[in-house]
């Protein structure tokens, strides 16, 4: 089984779809239409604290970091995962900073970072979270209206390949002979889709047993990228797991963005 970083620097949980919605708390029944409008309940914990409470689905495309490193303070969000739905969603600018408060109901702001993993592991899905946010009233609701033209979702940035889009991926042996050729849609987790095929991801007992099931944490899904077309750049936290492979991409991080050609490695 692969070793963890002992500094524990982040967990990463990426979104089986980029769907926007999942990360809404509540949706107007308003069809969605060029301008949506959505509306969060911020539930008061103090006089200058609230929550925020959203509704994932596994995995979670969330980075999370210790409050203060080797203490049992909880943790905070500190980034998102490129090509999850939580970076791809209206909450991507809210997100990031936040401190978890709550998962299924449970408080972990004092629990260490290995606990807190725990919860979330355990958790079923679709997950209940909590994030404290700061506000001046102790209950309010905010009434939030984005035009799509004026911010867009991470991942409707590339407009080449929408949502939906079906393309193929290549999938190369070691010698890099073509193997096989599949079809994804654009959207869709890329592990899933290789999964789904048949493609053997995970290969000998050391991989098959010990792999992290998608969590980000094992690397035993890279895939080296030989080609690919309305692809972003890959993630700062593949850049840190993967420093010896610059040109590999962690499967269960990545959505498909478009056609490409893979080496699994």
């Amino acid at each position: 089984m692969a070793s963890f970083n002992p500094i524990r620097l982040s967990l990463v949980f990426l979104l089986a779809t980029v769907m926007v919605s999942h990360a809404f708390v509540m949706r107007t029944s308003t069809p969605a239409a060029a301008t949506t409008t959505s509306t969060t309940t911020l539930f008061s914990t103090s006089t200058d604290q609230s929550l925020l409470s959203v509704e994932l689905e596994k995995p979670l495309g969330v980075v999370l970091e210790e409050v203060q490193e080797g203490q049992a303070k909880g943790v905070y969000v500190l980034e998102l995962a490129e090509g999850g739905s939580a970076a791809a969603s209206e909450w991507s600018n809210q997100l990031v900073g936040l401190p978890l408060a709550k998962v299924m109901g449970t408080d972990v702001t004092n629990l260490d970072f290995d606990a807190v993993m725990d919860q979330l592991i355990a958790a079923p899905s679709p997950l209940s979270l909590d994030f404290i946010v700061e506000s001046a009233a102790s209950s309010s609701t905010t009434t939030t209206t984005q035009d799509e033209t004026s911010s867009p979702p991470a991942a409707a940035e590339v407009d080449e390949f929408p949502i939906g889009t079906t393309v193929s991926i290549k999938v190369l042996d070691n010698k890099g002979d073509a193997e096989t050729v599949i079809e994804g849609k654009v959207g869709e987790n890329l592990r899933a889709t290789l999964l789904e095929n048949n493609i053997e991801v995970y290969k000998g007992m050391k991989q098959k047993l010990g792999n992290c099931g998608g969590g980000g944490q094992c690397t035993f899904c890279a895939a080296d990228f030989v080609e690919s077309e309305g692809w972003s750049e890959r993630s700062d936290y593949e850049d840190q797991r993967l420093a010896k492979a610059p040109d590999a991409r962690l499967t269960c991080l990545n959505n498909i963005q478009g056609p490409a050609t893979i080496r699994l490695v």
